[in-house]
């Protein structure tokens, strides 16, 4: 894929990055460049190969889900301006 001053300058205003046009001269051949190794990813055989969450394969260690501070409702809703049946009352925002 080819790039010109006119798409990098395009892709910089979407992105909201302010470039000079020195720098969009610039930036054409190393955008290009960069398409290009992407390209060349896509060309790689990874068929028989598993997805991995990590490199180093490291098991996580799971714990149970057990609720460990829980029961102080009361105390939580005293810092309230106003709580009604266990829960925090608000304003209405929506009409």
């Amino acid at each position: 894929m080819s790039l010109d001053k006119q798409t990098v300058q395009k892709v910089a205003k979407l992105a909201r990055i302010a470039i000079t046009e020195e720098e969009a001269d610039k930036m054409v051949g190393e955008l290009g460049g960069i398409l290009q190794w992407v390209e060349q990813l896509g060309e790689v055989d990874t068929d028989n190969v598993e997805p991995l969450a990590n490199v180093a394969n490291i098991e996580l260690r799971l714990r149970a889900d057990e609720v460990s501070d829980g029961g102080i409702q009361q105390d939580v809703l005293a810092n309230a301006p106003e709580s009604m049946e266990g829960f925090f009352v608000v304003p209405k925002v929506v009409e």
